[in-house]
């Protein structure tokens, strides 16, 4: 088989793992590393810049030049060498990794964790549940709010979790997988506008930004798509995107948010407390009823179905052109 045909199998192939078994706390997980790359530069960087905000600006514009290229080296290293080794090698290290760059599994599981701990334990659980998954501050939350936190986080990382490293592994194999995840992660720890990050994560949020463009829009549009196949409105997800896919400061949020505020019609954003501090965010999405608990699991469902349908969109067009390739043609 060619290079391209085992990469294409190999993506599918962790899709698969990842959606049955998700990220087993007994395996170690590159972002960890990754992560941990990110605090060791940050911390090395800050000594070597002077301590001013043009400093702080191009110590994290290093940083942020630096981890994706390490992240997509050292994959690439060890790719290649397994590939030389034998290709059968290659595609199990490369199924693995893909496996290990999505996160559907996992977000699906950590957003019921919150209905959950809302059911069984009251709000105060619920509270401390979502504030594993987002950035704001969550111990004044109605439960309302915790709801809505869930649905956001799901619908903002049916693309940031699952389709865009899809595509980024799709076009360059795991390496780009890992380049991707490395960016994500940066954005995920230094991409704050607080005291901290305001200059040292600027240059983190922006490539994040960048990088998340296409796939954002592309994961609304599967989103749009698969609400019909989860039982959604898809006539509405299409209007509510269209009008409200830019009220968000990001260039990319609001993208897929505003699909599942208009699938499952209900209202999502509006002001939010961020380091004690309330960012008054505009509302995505009519208030045509109270959101519900299972409106978490929905959304859920509605990530399982855009994901999968751009897998075969992404792997009808490779696979082809992996086969002629392989011809020669």
């Amino acid at each position: 088989m060619t290079l391209w045909q085992l990469t294409a199998l190999s993506v599918l192939s962790g899709f698969l793992i990842d959606c049955v078994l998700g990220d087993p706390a007994w395996l170690p997980h590159p972002v960890v590393l990754i992560g941990k790359l990110i605090s060791l530069s940050e911390k090395v960087l800050r000594k070597l810049f002077p301590k001013t905000d043009r400093g702080a600006l191009a110590a994290g514009t290093v940083m942020a030049i630096l981890v994706p290229l390490l992240s997509a080296g050292v994959s690439f290293g060890i790719l290649f060498g397994l590939y030389r080794l034998s290709p059968w090698a290659y595609f199990a290290m490369s199924t693995i990794m893909c496996w290990q760059c999505f996160a559907a599994r996992c977000l699906a599981k950590e957003a019921g964790k919150v209905v959950k701990a809302l059911e069984t334990d009251g709000l105060e659980a619920g509270r401390k549940q979502i504030a594993m998954l987002v950035g704001r501050d969550t111990d004044r939350l109605s439960e309302e709010q915790v709801l809505k936190a869930a649905v956001e986080t799901v619908a903002e990382n049916t693309s940031d979790g699952v389709i865009a490293p899809m595509l980024f592994m799709i076009l360059f194999g795991a390496v780009g997988g890992f380049f991707y995840k490395a960016i994500n992660t940066m954005d995920s720890m230094v991409g704050y506008k607080n005291d901290r990050y305001l200059y040292f994560g600027r240059a983190a949020a922006k490539l994040d930004d960048a990088a998340n463009y296409v796939p954002a829009r592309l994961s609304a549009l599967a989103m749009i798509a698969a609400s019909p196949l989860s039982g959604l409105d898809g006539r509405n997800a299409f209007r509510i995107w269209r009008r409200d896919r830019r009220k968000h400061a990001s260039p990319n949020s609001a993208q897929t948010e505003s699909v599942a505020a208009g699938a499952l019609h209900i209202r999502l954003a509006g002001p939010a407390s961020y380091f004690g501090k309330v960012v008054n965010k505009p509302a995505i999405g009519d208030d045509d009823r109270p959101i519900e608990r299972k409106d978490v699991r929905r959304t859920c469902a509605l990530m399982y179905g855009a994901s999968i349908l751009m897998l075969i969109l992404l792997e009808a067009i490779l696979l082809p052109l992996a086969f002629f390739g392989g011809l020669g043609l």
